[in-house]
């Protein structure tokens, strides 16, 4: 009999991971169990309108090329050649600045300057801001060796005004944090980096590559994509065409997976169904948020769980809006905005899809969608639809002056969706890894661990899946020996 690996969780983590050992593994009985009537996660795209002339995006709306994971799948699923970049018009970024929307200076890099005119001239930050942003050329460096929040590295480089201003909402709104808890270790190594080598984080910027990724395969090799891509049909796309690529037979939609546990004979594993009999596995992948995995793995080990329990998550809402173009006063000649919370707004940010990406909706239309919720704002992601829209709109007309009423309205919730990578979180994630590591045929994936992009989601997939080839590699070792 084959071996059997039971992938439980079919977003993109778990995909990833089945992919891995479809290509890999040779003969073995695989299988994706999936609780929900749909693949893909928090991914999914949806074709709206009466001649569905809108896309709108219910989770991320693209992934970064910088990592190469995702592109490199794409790559590997005969989709590169449809992949889309930002749009020319669309490199702008605003931020709300004492209630109006003001464009954070070109060249400005996440949390510093890159180019002196551009930040000079900006009313975004005082004289006395810019000086103390300019210290960072002169200030010593850190402990490298200790863990530090987003807030405390970003304030001690380069101000509080920088903080408050740029760096609090841009961070802050990727991933639905507090970034004065937010290892900077976890979720911005590159900066600890350029302060360790360059002695200045604006240095640090200033000297590196341009940011983007030539595509290396299909018919658009060697065009040259900007930091962020997209199927031109939706981030649905690349879901579908990872499904596409699995042998028949191996997702399993609507089945919920309630429990692993060991077997009868202690050396498998027996994964329990929701109203099924329990199926025996050779090795088990768990790709499912964190809150899940606690419940899926209570009885194997209760000290794992235990330590799985203390990523604490975030529950996020996005509303989306269709208005006719010239319903709208703001020139909408950019990506979109952040808020910062320090302007104590009831919305985290929003994107101007339509002009972001093509193809999000007709040429006299404008598609905006707008984030709530997060870890600075429980409550509000809490609040009912018809609320919510109400907020939205509001923010809408007092911020890009929307008064009409939308022609299209979308509600998404993510709720506990998105892991918060307190300071030391790698120091926790390094125990879960240990814990996992007595247990042969088990590997954990998803977005709870080292990264919550789309790339990274991917790599976290890759690794479990060769994790548990290797495991089920050795334990073949051992028979044939002991044969």
């Amino acid at each position: 009999m084959p071996p059997r690996i039971v992938v439980v969780g079919a977003g993109i983590a778990g995909l990833a991971a089945a992919l891995r050992i479809a290509e890999e593994a040779g003969r073995v009985d695989l299988m994706v169990c999936e609780a929900g009537s749909r693949p893909g996660g928090v991914i999914a795209t949806e074709r709206a309108g009466e001649r569905g002339e809108y896309l709108v995006e219910a989770g991320p709306d693209s992934f970064l090329t910088e990592k190469p994971e995702a592109l490199l799948l794409c790559e590997r699923l005969g989709i590169a050649d449809r992949l889309i970049g930002v749009q020319r018009d669309a490199r702008r970024i605003y931020v709300v600045h004492r209630g109006r929307l003001v464009p954070i200076p070109e060249g400005f890099r996440l949390v510093a300057p890159t180019r002196l005119v551009p930040w000079l001239r900006s009313p975004l930050f005082s004289w006395p801001g810019k000086l103390r942003m300019a210290m960072d050329y002169v200030l010593p460096r850190g402990r490298p060796e200790v863990d530090e929040s987003v807030a405390s590295f970003v304030i001690r480089r380069l101000g509080r005004e920088a903080f408050d201003r740029v760096a609090q909402p841009m961070i802050g709104t990727i991933y639905t944090a507090d970034a004065s808890t937010l290892s900077l270790a976890a979720t911005m190594p590159r900066l600890a980096e350029m302060e360790r080598r360059y002695g200045s984080v604006i240095r640090g910027f200033s000297r590196a590559r341009p940011a983007g990724r030539d595509l290396a395969e299909g018919p658009g090799s060697g065009r040259r994509l900007g930091i962020f891509a997209t199927p031109s049909d939706g981030m649905q796309a690349l879901v579908d065409a990872a499904v596409a690529r699995l042998p028949a037979g191996t997702l399993r939609l609507r089945t919920e997976v309630i429990a692993v546990t060991r077997a009868r004979d202690g050396a498998r594993y027996s994964v329990g169904l929701a109203g099924g009999p329990a199926l025996d596995a050779d090795a088990v992948v768990i790709a499912v948020d964190g809150p899940a995995a606690v419940r899926l793995l209570d009885n194997l080990d209760r000290g794992l769980a235990s330590r799985l329990h203390e990523i604490s998550y975030a529950s996020s809402a996005s509303v989306t809006l269709a208005y006719r173009r010239s319903e709208i006063r703001h020139p909408l000649d950019g990506a979109g905005f952040v808020v910062p919370s320090v302007e104590r707004r009831p919305i985290l940010a929003a994107s101007f899809s339509s002009v972001k990406f093509a193809g999000r909706a007709p040429a006299d239309r404008a598609l905006i969608r707008a984030f709530l919720g997060g870890a600075l704002a429980p409550e509000v992601a809490g609040l009912d639809d018809d609320r919510l829209v109400a907020v939205v709109r509001a923010e809408m007309e007092a911020l890009v002056g929307a008064a009409a009423a939308p022609h299209l309205v979308r509600v998404t919730r993510h709720r506990d969706a998105m892991p918060q990578y307190r300071v030391g979180h790698l120091e926790r994630v390094a125990g879960i890894e240990g814990a996992v590591g007595i247990h042969p045929g088990l590997a954990l994936a998803g977005a709870a661990y080292r990264g919550i992009g789309i790339s990274d989601c991917v790599k976290s997939g890759d690794a479990a899946a060769q994790h548990v080839l290797a495991s089920l590699a050795a334990r073949r070792n051992l028979r044939a020996q002991g044969a």
